[in-house]
C-alpha cells in the first residue's frame, strides 16, 4: 500500500517546511493551496498540487481522491495566527470550521493518520516557576485571545475525533526560521530590528523554536505520535533584550533602548488601528504584550522521549532567518557611505 501525505496550508510557513522535509525523504505529496495562493516552491518540489479552501468543504473533493492502493496521512497545517485580543471570524473560521472540515473528509477518506498542528497557546497560563507540560483536555474558556481560544476548541475536536480515526496534537511555541515566513509575526520581528525598524524593547520573553525543528516534529508524530496523545513542540525561552543582543553581531545592529510595559501598553491599541488601516499585520498587540509576560518555560521532553523531538542552537536559527531574509531581499543591506574628496582648486 502506499503512502501519500496529504497537506493543508503548504504555502505557508510551516507547510512548506514540512514539504521541503517530506521531499528530503522521498514521500509522495498532494498540497492544498489556496486559489491564486504561490505555488513555486510546490512545484520545485514536484509535488501535486490542489486548490481548494478549508472553509468550503466543497472545494476538496479533489484533495481527498485517493488513487487506488493508496493510504493517506492527513497533516493539517492550516492556520490563521491572530494577536487581536477580540473574536476573529477569519481565525474562527479557518481553524475551528476548517478543522472540522478537514477532519470530516478525513474519516470519509479512512485516512492512516491525522496530525494536527495546533499552538501552545491553547493551553491556559500557569504560574511563574513551573514548567508547562501536555494537558489531557483543552477548554477554550481557559485561554485568552481569538487565536488562543480558536486553538484550543480545535484542538478538543481533534482528540475527540481520535476515538474515531488516529488522530495527532502537535503544539508548537513561537515559530521562527527560514523559508516562506514573510507573514509570521517573529520573522518580521527580525526583519525590522535589521532594518532599524524595530523602536524599543520592552519586558517579557518567548519560548523560539525553528520552524524546520517544528516540521521534523510534525513528520515524527505522523510516523510514530500516538493517537490521542499531545506533543509540545518547543525550543527555549530567551528574553526580547536577549534576543536583540543575539541579533546584534548578526545583522551589525543598533542597541534599542527599553521601555516600560505600560508605555508599550499604551501605544498597542494605535498600532492595531494603524495596521488595520494599512491593511497589514500588527507587530505587536495588547494580547500579544500580555503574552511576553506570561510563563514561557515549556518541556518538549514527551517529544523527545517519543518523537525523538530535537530542538536545535536559537543562534543557529536567527542566523539561518537573517541569511534566508537577505537572500530574498527582505533586508536592506547596507551599503557604506563613499568619503566625499575635495577637490582642490589650484589658484593661477
Amino acid at each position: 500500500m502506499k503512502t501519500l501525505y496529504l497537506i493543508t496550508g503548504a504555502a505557508g510557513h510551516v507547510g512548506s517546511a514540512v514539504c521541503l522535509r517530506l521531499k528530503e525523504r522521498g514521500e509522495a505529496m498532494r498540497a492544498l493551496l489556496l486559489p491564486g495562493e504561490n505555488s513555486t516552491l510546490m512545484r520545485q518540489l514536484g509535488v501535486e498540487i490542489c486548490f481548494g479552501d478549508v472553509t468550503k468543504p466543497e472545494t476538496l473533493d479533489e484533495f481527498f481522491t485517493l488513487p487506488e492502493g493508496t493510504e493517506a496521512i492527513v497533516l493539517h497545517c492550516a492556520g490563521i495566527v491572530e494577536i487581536a485580543d477580540k473574536h476573529s471570524p477569519a481565525a474562527y473560521g479557518v481553524n475551528v470550521r476548517g478543522t472540522i472540515n478537514v477532519l470530516e473528509r478525513a474519516k470519509a477518506a479512512g485516512v492512516k493518520k491525522f496530525v494536527y498542528v495546533s499552538s501552545v497557546h491553547a493551553m491556559p497560563d500557569t504560574k511563574k516557576g513551573t514548567v508547562k507540560t501536555e494537558i489531557e483536555r483543552y477548554d477554550s474558556r481557559k485561554v485568552e485571545g481569538a487565536y488562543s481560544k480558536s486553538k484550543a476548541i480545535a484542538a478538543r475536536i481533534v482528540l475527540e475525533a481520535a476515538k474515531e480515526i488516529p488522530a495527532v496534537v502537535v503544539l508548537p511555541s513561537g515559530i521562527i526560521g527560514p523559508y516562506n515566513g514573510g507573514s509570521n509575526h517573529l520573522v518580521r520581528f527580525v526583519k525590522d530590528y535589521a532594518n532599524g525598524k524595530f523602536p524599543a524593547c520592552v519586558k517579557g520573553g518567548y519560548d523560539f523554536v525553528d520552524v524546520r525543528d517544528v516540521a521534523d516534529g510534525i513528520v515524527a508524530a505522523a510516523d510514530r505520535g500516538r493517537s490521542g496523545e499531545s506533543y509540545i513542540l518547543s525550543g527555549g525561552y530567551h528574553t526580547i533584550r536577549e534576543t536583540l543582543d543575539l541579533l546584534r553581531p548578526i545583522v551589525n545592529g543598533k542597541r534599542v533602548a527599553n521601555i516600560p510595559h505600560f508605555l508599550a501598553m499604551a501605544a498597542a491599541p494605535f498600532a492595531v488601528l494603524h495596521a488595520r488601516l494599512t491593511k497589514k499585520k500588527p507587530l505587536f498587540s495588547p494580547y500579544a504584550l500580555r503574552v511576553i509576560l506570561e510563563n514561557g518555560c515549556y518541556s518538549h521532553e514527551k517529544a523527545t522521549r517519543e518523537l525523538g523531538f530535537a530542538p536545535r542552537d536559537f543562534s543557529e536559527t536567527l542566523a539561518d532567518t537573517v541569511q534566508w531574509l537577505r537572500d530574498t531581499g527582505a533586508i536592506v543591506t547596507k551599503q557604506p557611505r563613499a568619503r566625499r574628496c575635495k577637490r582642490r582648486i589650484k589658484a593661477t
